[in-house]
């Protein structure tokens, strides 16, 4: 099973071509998990229906669940990020995480649990040119667009 953990931040566009990208790549997950804050959850039935439209166009239909947590709030991040990720690993997912649109507290509670626990991806969309921030990813050119997997050829230590 494969679970794809995303944040949902000021830029639906950039949550939603960073998944475009990683499906692209050939990561199609079994489920989604989307994190926000409150101030973006009047943008998450679109960006809900963006995945959904990308995942069908690549013939599969992954579960969509999200958490919305308080704005800025650090430790409610740490804590509910946390938890699902070691729920997951537990489960034996191979884990891959997109902090392109997210906020700091989500980044944070992300990635602090991503390296001890190993999680198999870390995946940020760049963009060379900011000029292209708000246009859907099949119209960025690819010269200007990156996707990193901060975890590709890495294993990290345990704490």
């Amino acid at each position: 099973m494969k679970a794809y953990i995303t944040m949902l931040g000021r830029s639906t566009w950039a949550m939603v071509n960073a998944y475009y990208a990683t499906v692209m790549n050939g990561y199609k997950p079994d489920e989604i998990y989307i994190f926000l804050e409150n101030a973006y959850k009047q943008n998450l039935p679109k960006a809900v229906e963006a995945l959904k439209i990308i995942s069908e166009a690549y013939d599969f239909s992954p579960k969509i669940k999200w958490e919305i947590i308080e704005e800025d709030n650090f430790l409610e991040a740490d804590e509910k990020i946390g938890a699902l990720l070691e729920t997951l690993k537990e489960k034996e997912y191979e884990i891959a995480i997109d902090i392109t649109s997210g906020r700091k507290a989500l980044v944070a509670g992300a990635t602090i649990h991503a390296l001890p626990l190993e999680v198999e991806h870390l995946f940020y969309l760049s963009l060379r040119d900011l000029e292209y921030a708000s246009r859907p990813y099949m119209m960025i050119p690819l010269h200007v667009q990156r996707l990193k997997d901060f975890m590709e050829g890495r294993r990290w230590k345990r704490l």
